[in-house]
């Protein structure tokens, strides 16, 4: 099976170019190189790389384990975790059943 192409809209790609700008950041601030963290991760050097460049196309799994290394694992766990929308929208449909 032919997977689809992710696409992503430009302001959606500057987030994840952030994420890889941060990942790198802490790369480097724990003195670590591309090899060591991509060996600690189970990756290619070339899929740090990706990473470190914000790329969709890398699985989330290669991304956690990354963070995972850099001993940021626990910043996953903010992800979605302030569903505001999503809490106005149950509001909403628990004000509407009476």
């Amino acid at each position: 099976m032919k997977s689809k192409k992710q696409v992503l809209f430009p302001k959606h790609q500057k987030i994840l170019e952030k994420v890889g700008e941060n990942t790198k950041l802490a790369r480097k601030r724990r003195g670590l190189t591309t090899i060591q963290v991509s060996e600690r991760a189970g990756i290619d050097r070339s899929t740090l790389v990706r990473i470190e460049k914000g790329d969709g196309r890398v699985s989330l799994g290669a991304y956690f384990n990354v963070i995972r290394v850099l001993g940021l694992q626990d910043d996953f766990l903010k992800i979605a975790n302030d569903d505001e929308f999503g809490r106005r929208l149950q509001d909403l449909k628990l004000l509407s059943e009476k």
